[in-house]
């Protein structure tokens, strides 16, 4: 079938779909509601009532009932996982159980208060991150969330309320939930059963009611809930819009893309308070129109040598657009604006969200002088569409992203570093005017000055943007003293001398201003080349690595010197679990890497998982499979924020996976080319002796057999001697032959000579063929007369039954006076041909149970000491005949006692014959 260009699977959702096939995710259900009190967790209880009253394991991982004995009286019957005790601050805390959870996997788990925050040193921080992992893990959920909790409506149920609240969930959580229940009461309805104290205890009812239960509140919180649902809904008619047209062929496909012609958000991040809300802002109205969105920070000269709080700040807003389901971005330039409009071009956004800036003295001649964000990427881009959000003063203060012992080592350095740099300045003034003050008679004053700007310019150059200024200044300052009438003075004599300053101090800020500008482009370039060049080396060098060792030395070293501290590479072992070597820092946790290897997902320092411990661990995603984890803990863990590091230390991570993985399948090629040249030398010798042995065996069951019927008569112990040695020779006769058909078998020069043949000639003619080896074993057929004719190769498929029969005769038990017969039967369906034979004897070996594939590999027998003749080649030729047939074989415990072998054979209509003349 042919595939146009727009109508051609993605490949990588191919094997994307190829790799989930057997791995189930579970389906969360969302009770959602405008406020506590309107019944979310009684709705949920009644639900998990009925689900388990059908049959379904339901399991309670944590209910908070508030106090009311009616949501109380519902968990009756309902089995409840016990909660983890967690000692905080001299206090014993009860939370929910993650990991018993996980181990009893129940059909359904009740975990109410999605937006609770885990108490500290807890996996993850959020309880709606341990949903996601119970999710993942293939359970169905079921939670409870208010309209306040989400996080893109914050600032707006804050500035109605407002109330600020600190516990919030990412709206992508309701955005993926596969169903949300909309429980909904009036706000007089919801105010009687507050009034009733069926919602809180009377003294918080009261105090509820004066602040957050007002009516209009609960008005307006009500319509926000209604409008959030039917977003869900036409999220989901969207889908299911999509799904039809998609299942519809290229007509329909192509009228699906109308459904998404809305260009891309941006949303610009910048340091002051209230980013965040724009960010929301961003995130909601991308939901809204179901478009992608982006955030962007860009940091200019002045930007960077913002205070570290405001950096932090910045850090944590870009953190929260990912947990929205944004994707982040850290530009540089001189040029906000223009860096912003080059980024929204590239990532054809239509649409650009800005916080909007605050009042301040003068506007109009701040307008004039230095135009609003807004104003200016209006003016370079007239065809986007801006928005400016307003602010609010009752969002929640977005925490910490990192650790604060780890910020202020980071703070610590740049002040203590600082100091050398201005006193380098100030010596710098003072040896220009050494340096001028003999030359004060010599030269016209103008030429001093160029020394004094020659001086700011070096220090720019050499120093930075600070000591630049300071230059000018003092500059100016030594210049009026030491060499301007009267001297030794800051008096001036001459008023031109004050245009001269003037001029002077500002050509040394302009130029301080240009040179460091310079020295910022210059630093940011060196940085990503330092990057590029980190890619480079170590993918140079991991190209020629040959074993695992060198590219774990490799790997850990480009890390470190990326992004300095610590680095090391945790490998796997041969059951494909994380082994720990002795020699790993003793605060590395063996358990975090293990929870990073197993859910492929980043843990540690600056992630969702256990971020208040030192080190961060990454997967190392394979192609095929993940092959370990990367334990680093930086230098500096603000590194692990700045969204190019991160995309820095992921791709050094998956390098250091492929590389891993390439020697892995080097050895396994290596180890397969040995093993085949082994198997060929084996099969080659095992050709050469059987050939060479067959025909003296002929020869002498010929001469035993011609000495039995010889004349005169033999006496009764030589006519024995002669029938043993007549069985021997035929037994070895047969080992010989098997050893030849498998050398012939593995070596491929077998052609089938397929032909239509009757299955029940070929049923008898492998009974006579086995006569020898039956002895006096029984065997009893089942084949109807009606089997149609099937296309086989009539010599090796007797072989087969032979082979099959010999082995029912030998491990059956069939040849005793109480033996039951060796039953051999046969079957069609519409589209195959299946053989069995079946004895009643111990059946298939203890150690077999499980692992029966293993009977047909090659020298493989029931018991490794017997003194049952045999070598174990009779069922690897029959797997071999088998397969070349395009059929299987496969053995089992028959019920009943005894073993069975079944083979399939695939089969089609046999030809019609032609009608015959009448005579």
């Amino acid at each position: 079938m042919a595939y146009t260009h727009e109508s051609r699977p993605d490949p990588d959702q191919l094997l994307a779909q190829i790799r989930g096939e057997d791995a189930r995710v579970g389906k969360l259900r969302i009770y959602f509601g405008a406020g506590a009190g309107v019944g979310k967790t009684y709705a949920m209880l009644n639900a998990a009532q009925r689900e388990q009253v059908a049959g379904r394991e339901v399991l309670v991982g944590v209910i908070e009932t508030h106090g009311r004995s009616e949501t109380a009286e519902l968990l009756a019957g309902l089995k409840q996982l016990p909660q983890r005790e967690v000692p905080y601050r001299g206090r014993t805390l009860y939370e929910f159980d993650l990991d018993a959870a996980l181990a009893a996997h129940p059909a359904v788990l009740l975990v109410d208060e999605l937006a609770h925050s885990n108490v500290e040193g807890s996996r993850h921080p959020k309880r709606w991150q341990d949903v996601q992992e119970l999710l993942d893990a293939g359970i169905d959920v079921w939670s409870a969330i208010n309209v306040q909790h989400l996080e893109s409506l914050n600032g707006t149920v804050g500035a109605i309320t407002g109330i600020r609240v600190q516990e919030t969930v990412p709206d992508t959580v309701l955005d993926r939930a596969d169903e949300i229940i909309l429980v909904d009461v009036t706000p007089d309805e919801l105010l009687a059963r507050l009034k009733a104290g069926k919602v809180y205890l009377p003294q918080q009812a009261e105090r509820a009611a004066q602040n957050f239960f007002r009516k209009g509140n609960l008005i307006a919180l009500r319509e926000i809930a209604l409008r959030r649902t039917a977003e869900h809904v036409e999220d989901d008619v969207r889908s299911y819009r999509i799904e039809q047209s998609q299942a519809g062929g290229s007509q329909a496909l192509a009228s699906a893309s109308a459904w998404n012609t809305s260009g891309a958000i941006l949303a610009c991040v910048g340091p002051q308070e209230g980013a965040e809300h724009a960010v929301r802002s961003a995130a909601r109205l991308a939901g809204q129109l179901n478009v992608r969105w982006h955030a962007a920070y860009v940091e200019t000269p002045a930007l960077q040598r913002l205070p570290a709080a405001m950096r932090d700040r910045t850090l944590a807003v870009l953190k929260l657009a990912e947990e929205l389901g944004g994707s982040t971005a850290v530009l540089t330039g001189n040029d906000v604006a223009g860096e912003l409009v080059r980024q929204a071009d590239t990532l054809n956004c239509a649409t650009l969200v800005t916080g909007r800036p605050r009042a301040r003295r003068w506007p109009a001649l701040r307008r004039l002088l230095r135009p609003s964000l807004a104003r200016q990427l209006a003016t370079l881009a007239p065809a986007l569409d801006i928005i400016e959000v307003g602010g609010t003063e009752s969002t929640r203060r977005l925490p910490q992203a990192v650790p604060r012992s780890g910020l202020e080592a980071e703070e610590a350095v740049p002040w203590r570093d600082a100091w050398p740099r201005y006193a380098w300045a100030g010596a710098g003034c003072v040896l220009t005017t050494l340096l001028a003050w003999p030359l004060l008679y010599r030269i016209d004053l103008a030429n001093i000055v160029m020394l004094f700007l020659l001086y700011v310019v070096l220090v720019a150059v050499k120093l930075g943007r600070g000591p630049a200024i300071l230059a000018a200044v003092l500059g100016v300052a030594s210049f009026d003293v030491f060499f301007v009438q009267p001297r030794f003075s800051f008096a001036v004599s001459d008023v031109q001398y004050l245009v001269t300053f003037a001029v002077m101090l500002a050509v040394g800020l302009l130029i301080g201003q240009l040179t460091a500008s310079l020295r910022f482009s210059a630093s940011i370039s060196a940085s990503r080349e330092r990057r590029a060049q980190a890619l480079f080396e170590l993918t140079r060098d991991l190209s020629a690595a040959l074993q695992v060792v060198q590219v774990v030395e490799l790997g850990e070293a480009a890390v470190q010197r990326s992004f300095g501290g610590q680095a090391r590479v945790l490998l796997t072992d041969a059951n494909d679990q994380l082994a720990l070597a002795s020699d790993l820092p003793a605060s590395i946790d063996a358990s975090i890497a293990d929870w990073a290897f197993h859910n492929g997902q980043r843990a540690g320092l600056a992630t969702a998982t256990l971020p208040s411990h030192a080190w961060h661990y990454v997967p190392l995603q394979a192609p095929m499979r993940i092959r370990g984890v990367l334990a680093l803990q930086p230098a500096q863990p603000r590194w692990l924020l700045i969204p190019e590091q991160v995309q820095q230390l992921e791709t050094l991570a998956r390098q250091i996976a492929i590389a891993i993985e390439r020697v892995h399948y080097v050895e396994v090629a290596q180890t397969a080319v040995v093993q085949m040249e082994s198997e060929s030398l084996r099969n080659a010798l095992l050709a050469a002796i059987s050939h060479d042995v067959r025909t003296p065996l002929t020869a002498l069951v010929g001469l035993a057999e011609s000495l039995e019927r010889s004349a005169p008569p033999l006496a009764s112990s030589q006519a024995a001697t002669t029938r043993a040695i007549s069985q021997e020779a035929r037994q070895l006769n047969a080992l010989v032959t098997n050893l030849l058909d498998m050398a012939r078998l593995q070596s491929g020069q077998v052609n089938l000579r397929r032909d239509w043949h009757s299955v029940e000639e070929l049923v008898g003619s492998a009974i006579r063929a086995a006569q020898h080896a039956l002895g006096h074993a029984v065997v009893q057929t089942d084949v109807p007369a009606e089997l149609p004719l099937v296309e086989f190769d009539a010599a090796l498929m007797e072989r087969v039954l032979v082979n099959l029969l010999e082995n029912a005769a030998k491990y059956g038990g069939a040849a005793g006076p109480q033996a039951r017969p060796i039953l051999l039967s046969a079957r069609v369906t519409p589209t195959t041909l299946v053989l069995s034979v079946r004895d009643y004897g111990p059946g298939l070996p203890p150690g077999s149970k499980d692992q029966e594939q293993t009977l047909f590999d090659k020298f493989t027998r029931g018991k490794t000491e017997s003194a049952t003749p045999g070598v174990g080649l009779g069922l690897a030729i029959c797997k071999a005949v088998v397969e070349a047939h395009r059929g299987t074989i496969t053995a089992a415990q028959a019920l009943g006692g005894g073993a069975e072998f079944i083979l399939t054979l695939p089969r089609k209509p046999p030809p019609e014959l032609p009608d015959l003349p009448d005579a």
